[in-house]
């Protein structure tokens, strides 16, 4: 029986998603702070347009500032919300087919959705 010369920290060291986790989490968590000013300052412009026409909330749209915030708005809160359902998937999911096509659907509809908002935001400040 030969024996292992490596440390308990050198036989595990490498192994598993240990190296990728915290990468993860440290994206979850800045987008979560970036989506609170962002989404405060949504709530109070929205509030601010109650009975504004659609002149009106297009001509704030194509503000370059406003079309910005809401651009990042759009890409934050479904960067956010795909790495969130991403850890529910990975952590209830068992079966390996069902989780790689599930994760491979929530990129893709996290990316179309976000995709579309921008777009979105785009034409109607063009």
């Amino acid at each position: 029986m030969a024996s292992n010369l490596k440390s308990p920290l050198g036989q595990v060291r490498y192994l598993g998603s240990a190296r990728d986790g915290t990468h993860h989490w440290w994206l979850q968590r800045l987008t979560a702070v970036a989506l609170i000013p962002l989404v405060v300052w949504f709530v109070i412009s929205v509030i601010a347009m109650v009975g504004a026409d659609y002149l009106a909330f297009q001509a704030w749209v194509a503000s370059p500032l406003t079309a910005t915030l809401l651009i990042l708005l759009v890409v934050a809160t479904f960067y956010h919300a795909s790495l969130g359902v991403q850890v529910v998937i990975e952590d209830y999911v068992h079966h390996g087919a069902a989780k790689f096509a599930l994760l491979l659907l929530l990129k893709g509809l996290c990316f179309l959705l976000g995709l579309l908002g921008v777009v979105s935001v785009l034409l109607i400040a063009v």
